[in-house]
Parts: C-alpha cells; structure tokens; sequence
C-alpha cells in the first residue's frame, strides 16, 4: 500500500470525495477511486467516507493505494512465421485466430507469449505485458507485424508511425460492388458512443484516413486493397462500413449473412519502415493465407 494525504483547498469546497481524488490522481480512473472507496481505503479527517461525501475546505484527506502486481506473462513454445529478424527488430506473419497481447481473456497462446520464448531481447517501453510491441492487428486479421528489440527501436517505429512513414498495406473483401477504382476514407475514429463494444466514426474521434483501391470486382463482393495512413483500432473494418461495404465475415461491422465464419477477411500484405539503427528501407510481403484465398474462391464460384 502507498498512502497519501491531501488538504482540500477552498476552490474545491463542496466537491464529491471520488471527484477530487481522480482529480489528484490523474493517472487512474473514478472508477478506480470508487473501488479504493468502497475497500474503505479513504478517509477524510480520519473517518471514512462513502463516494457521495462533499469536500469542505481544511479536511484532510487520506487514501491507500493498493499495489498492483502485473500480471505474469510466460514464455509459451508457439510456432512463429519470422520474416525478417536482427538485433533491433523481428517481422513476423501472424496467423488468423492470434491475439497480439495477454489482455483480459486472453491470458495465454498470444503472439507475446510466443515472443518471449523465441527471444528474451524485447523493448519495455510497453510494459511487461506489452514488451516490444509497438502496433497492433486485430485477432482475425493476418499477416505483417513488426516488433521492437529494444527501446531504441521501439523510440524509432512509434516515431515513424507517428509521421505516418510506416507503409502498410492490406488486402480485404468487402460485401458489395465498388465501382470507382481507388478512393479515400477521410473520417475520425472513437469508440460508438451508443455500443462502447464497437469503435464507429465519431465527430469529435482522432483523424483516421484509409486509401482503397479495387484489386477485383465480383457480381456482389469486391476484392480491395487498404492502405493506412493512421492506425486507428478497427480502422479498416469501420471505415469500409462507413462507406457501405463492410469486410466479408466481420462480426462486429458487417451484416450477418455473410460468408466465411472465423472473423474478418483482412490480411495485412506488405509492411515498410526505417530501420532503427542503419536508415535503410525495409519492405516485406507475404501472400494471404489459404482461408482468405480460399473464401476469394468460393466468390468466384458462386454466380
């Protein structure tokens, strides 16, 4: 336990107890504060308080935060497709069906888990449950990941994600026909403010671009290809639905007749950045994986 003490000023007068301390502590959440609360970890001029409790000028305030202990990530023997590896940085194509990071459910048979077992060298920039990774793909879509070595490569890809250098490249198949050849989704991504599952286009979201342009076109689908320009969560998925074609097999964003029954048809193609350390340009490709190809097949096959 860490405790602390606070002395509420006459500014803050009349200001619910739970308020105040997410206020002092602007690293954690209200919620969190109502849990210290509800363990009777506050106190105010040594009594304890329920969440409702009004400040008053003078009072004195204490709170225990508990420790928390991270979770321990073992190293897990998984089988990884490297594409590229050197002292600062691995390239691996994830499969479908992989979780990038342990997270609430997904304790184990994560692509972190399989890390730490192939190598012990990773960036903590993260933290430990996140060690080297410095972008994300979602479970069910496969292909090209770049991981982090140590910190100076970790420093190096989020800058160049940041600038936007970082070339990424996805190929998806999406329910209806798009007739123009290439197109730009110029719409800013949050979470749906009416399904807080779901991330949608928000007004008041953070910018978010995606370039397509047509590989092939079906009587009722379309083979796309996606370029990212931002890396939002679900941008993809979310702007392709936002146009009126969302990704064939998606669960979340797409219709539910659809074909396919293991998640989203999106495979990340080609992936090219900077290298940390010697500033050359590194570029990769891998071919989707026989499930995507597969369901490109039964398209072809239908009409």
């Amino acid at each position: 336990m860490t405790d602390q003490q606070y002395e509420v000023q006459a500014e803050q007068s009349k200001i619910r107890i739970d308020k105040l301390l997410a206020e002092i502590n602007p690293d954690k959440s209200r919620s969190q504060v109502q849990t210290w609360i509800n363990q009777d970890l506050v106190t105010v001029n040594d009594c304890i308080v329920k969440s409702n409790y009004k400040c008053h000028t003078g009072d004195i305030v204490k709170w225990s935060i508990p420790e928390t202990k991270p979770a321990e990530i073992n190293p897990e023997k998984i089988p990884l497709v490297i594409v590229y590896e050197d002292s600062d940085v691995i390239v691996v194509n994830k499969p479908k069906g992989m979780v990038v990071h342990p997270s609430a459910g997904h304790s184990g048979g994560t692509l972190v888990n399989a890390l730490l077992y192939h190598c012990h060298d990773l960036s903590g920039i993260n933290g430990i449950e996140r060690p080297g990774i410095v972008h994300r793909i979602d479970k069910d879509t496969s292909g090209l990941l770049v991981v982090a070595k140590n910190d100076h490569a970790h420093e190096s890809l989020a800058a160049q994600l940041a600038e936007k250098d970082v070339e990424r490249k996805y190929e998806a198949i999406v329910h209806g026909v798009i007739e123009h050849e290439n197109g730009l989704i110029d719409a800013p991504i949050a979470r749906d403010p009416k399904d807080r599952q779901k991330m949608g286009v928000v007004d008041n979201g953070k910018p978010a671009v995606t370039h397509f342009k047509v590989l092939k076109r079906y009587e009722r689908f379309t083979h796309v290809e996606c370029q990212l320009e931002t890396g939002r969560t679900h941008q993809i998925r979310v702007h392709m639905r936002y146009i009126g074609f969302p990704l064939v097999g998606d669960p979340k964003y797409g219709p539910r007749k659809t074909l396919g029954n293991n998640g989203q048809a999106l495979h990340a193609r080609v992936l090219g950045f900077t290298h940390p350390r010697t500033n050359e340009w590194l570029q990769f490709e891998v071919e989707a994986p026989m499930e995507f190809k597969g369901i490109l097949d039964q398209v072809e096959k239908m009409y």
